[in-house]
């Protein structure tokens, strides 16, 4: 036990900083242990607070602000990149879309303190041009207080926790083992989560290059765009003749869907979340002819089909 209480107070400031520029990365590594471990040991006089307190803010406004211009830049990549390395379910991007749309700065405060929706924010704020010293002092204050919540609870209760870690004493070595198997764990949990959210997903999709020879041959296809507004307009090209509504609006208008024609979802979302997900509440409410395009807008556009200008867009609300 004593060495990995002195592995912390040699390393504990190097470990901090890593850990939390790893999380914020999107890795899956939960950094509240290690922000509640620096707040023990700053409690106990074994690391200074200042520093405690200042490094994982650091660290995590580091990172978003490299997520926020690899956003301004890459547009909505970015965040499907994010949700991929996070293990996330994919509907992770489209959650996020929706706090930053309710929410607005605020959600850069509020998604430090969410589980997969940290690292989404600071990119979907340069994707929707949030201004930078906004988006700088909303960034830095979230980071500020989720640092501060666990660092001040474990600097209050750090005499206890020095009492559990003693406690445990009798475990020796076996307590990192311990430690290195809950985390194991947990990024294990993370992955059957996702791969769970995908099996629902399982439904008939339609590739580009079927859409493409039905369209050239003439075929009567309603063609809905499902991406959030926020991510439309930011990227307002997209497939020739689409019509782009919000899911919860087409949702709505399932009694005037015809039922006589295909009808194609797409979205921008990994494994096309957002369209597959709504494709199986319409085939459950009676919609049978409706499918997701697979690969989404990025299949379509990777193959030089046709795009659509913003001007040109026809757009439902």
């Amino acid at each position: 036990m004593n060495e990995i209480v002195e592995f912390l107070v040699r390393h504990g400031y190097s470990l901090l900083f890593a850990w939390v520029l790893a999380e914020e990365a999107g890795l899956p590594l939960p950094s509240a242990p290690v922000l509640l471990a620096g707040g023990a040991l700053a409690g106990t006089r074994r690391m200074y607070l200042p520093v405690v307190v200042g490094l994982p803010l650091l660290a995590a406004t580091i990172c978003d602000t490299l997520w926020y211009i690899l956003g301004r830049q890459r547009g909505g990549a970015v965040l499907r990149l994010i949700c991929r390395i996070s293990l996330e379910p994919d509907s992770c991007v489209r959650r996020t879309q929706l706090s930053f749309e309710r929410r607005g700065a605020w959600a850069l405060v509020i998604a430090k303190f969410v589980p997969g929706l940290s690292a989404m924010t600071a990119p979907l704020a340069g994707i929707s041009r949030m201004p930078w010293r906004r988006f700088a002092f909303f960034d830095a204050l979230g980071a500020l207080l989720w640092s501060c919540t666990y660092i001040a609870t474990g600097f209050v209760f750090s005499t206890r926790l020095e009492r559990a870690l003693a406690s445990l004493s009798f475990l020796g070595g076996s307590l990192l083992a311990l430690l290195l198997t809950a985390l194991g764990g947990y990024i294990v949990w993370k992955w059957l989560n996702r791969r769970r959210f995908l099996r629902k997903l399982r439904i008939a999709r339609i590739s580009p290059d079927e859409l493409k020879r039905r369209i050239d041959a003439g075929e009567d296809i309603i063609i809905v765009d499902l991406r959030h507004a926020l991510e439309f307009d930011a990227e307002p090209q997209t497939i020739y003749g689409a019509v782009h509504m919000d899911p919860a609006d087409l949702e709505e208008a399932v009694e005037v869907i015809p039922r006589d024609r295909e009808i194609v979802l797409f979205c921008s979302c990994p494994n096309e979340a957002t369209a597959a997900q709504m494709a199986l509440r319409l085939q459950n409410r009676g919609i049978t002819r409706i499918r997701p395009l697979a690969e989404g807008l990025d299949g379509w556009r990777k193959r030089g089909f046709p795009m659509q200008g913003p001007n040109e867009a026809v757009e439902t609300t």
